[in-house]
């Protein structure tokens, strides 16, 4: 690179963007983070990293959203980080490219993925990618990917990078959080972080928005924008164990009954604080689910924390699900009525925030998702989500051994 005029600092999390050598690296920030800077400087640095040693010219692509985000962003930026890098350029707003003296940068849209074709490049850089809905976005970075294709020297490999403002649970939390690997690293942005900021800019925007929405235009979080979620406390990082099922636990599940949908949630405890260490979803019936727990966990002491309906609830046999439940010889723990949504929603929220209860997110992805998910819809649990099942279930649990651990009780009604 030619001599700067000016000296360029970064903030942690730009740096760690620009220098990731990860197949796939995302900077998910809130808003002044400085994502789009750290989006141009890296496309700009792979450009000139690539060309070092090629023996042909490498291009490399910048992508937005939409068209008219091409020249109102892509372009000033692009140059403003060439100026300030004293790379000399030309930009061709017909052909949507800029040409410097080390290769061309493409510029295209994503709203039209099927116009993604016709050239082939040696990184790639999305900008904004939450803005497009997750099947659009799924269909452009196919595209995209199919593009980044030239050879690169030194056995380098194509990176496509993210940089985005969090829309609440898109493209980018199935692509880093749920479909996580080795491959890929999120990394997160705060606005604060940025000194370059102009006085009171953080001010506004906490007048501006409501707490849920600062999560994600101020720490660069994935959280519900649709609506308020109903379990706000709980945080699959914060509230993350690595605890599995060990030999002489004893087994706390939660159960929910849907005729076809039957959820249950395990938990072990240690000491005061219980951990979810696996779920079953999507059981038939009762019998089939309490056969998935017999088959699974022959030799633990088992408790169950079922939907108090099971009392009453009949089967197709004609026996309510409490007697399946017992026929199997698990200990229903349980009483006559549940307890209040409210009530469970609280308990859990509590138990988040003071990390008295935990997930192995890795053995339960489905009841990690519903607790990030599931929101409210005319101010009570939105039942239609499907998010509200595997909750259901472990907040009936959570919330007997909540109250037995606080009275002091060592039993409940059967």
């Amino acid at each position: 690179m030619s001599e700067r005029k000016n000296e360029i600092t970064f903030t942690k999390a730009q740096s760690e963007f620009i220098l990731s050598e990860k197949r796939h690296t995302a900077f998910v920030g809130g808003f002044g983070s400085g994502k789009t800077f750290a989006g141009t400087f890296k496309t700009i640095f792979q450009l000139i990293e690539l060309n070092k040693q090629s023996e042909k010219p490498i291009p490399v692509a910048y992508y937005l959203p939409i068209y008219s985000l091409i020249e109102n962003v892509a372009f000033p930026y692009i140059a403003n980080v060439l100026d300030l890098a004293n790379i000399k350029y030309q930009s061709n707003f017909s052909s949507k490219k800029i040409i410097t003296e080390y290769g061309d940068i493409f510029l295209r849209s994503m709203d039209n993925p099927e116009m993604i074709v016709g050239y082939e490049v040696g990184y790639s850089l999305i900008d904004e990618a939450d803005v497009l809905s997750i099947k659009k976005m799924n269909t452009a970075f196919k595209n995209i990917v199919a593009r980044n294709r030239v050879k690169l020297p030194n056995g380098r490999i194509n990176q496509t990078d993210f940089v985005s403002t969090p829309e609440g649970f898109g493209f980018l939390y199935d692509f880093f959080v749920k479909k996580e690997s080795i491959n890929k690293i999120l990394i997160n942005g705060k606005t604060s972080e940025n000194k370059h900021l102009p006085k009171g800019y953080i001010d506004t925007l906490r007048e501006s928005y409501t707490e849920q929405q600062l999560r994600a235009y101020l720490n660069g979080e994935f959280v519900n924008l649709s609506s308020g979620t109903v379990y706000n406390s709980f945080d699959r990082i914060a509230n993350h164990s690595p605890r599995e099922i060990k030999a002489n636990d004893i087994l706390h599940i939660g159960i929910d009954f849907n005729i076809g949908n039957m959820s249950a949630v395990i938990r072990v405890i240690d000491e005061d604080v219980s951990i979810a260490v696996d779920e079953i979803v999507k059981a038939y019936d009762t019998y089939q689910l309490c056969e998935l727990i017999k088959d699974r966990y022959s030799s633990y002491r088992i408790f169950v924390y079922p939907d108090a309906s099971g009392g009453s609830r009949k089967t197709s046999s004609g026996t309510s699900d409490f007697q399946v439940i017992q026929s199997f010889g698990f200990k229903i723990m349980s009483g006559k009525t549940n307890p209040s949504v409210r009530d469970r929603i609280t308990t859990a929220n509590v138990s988040f925030q003071n990390k008295k209860a935990l997930i192995n997110t890795f053995k339960c992805p489905s009841l990690t998702e519903s607790y990030e998910k599931l929101a409210y819809k005319n101010d009570v649990p939105d039942k239609n989500s499907g998010f509200d099942h595997l909750t259901d279930a472990d907040t009936y649990s959570l919330f007997f051994l909540n109250y037995k651990r606080n009275t002091k009780m060592s039993s409940f009604v059967f």
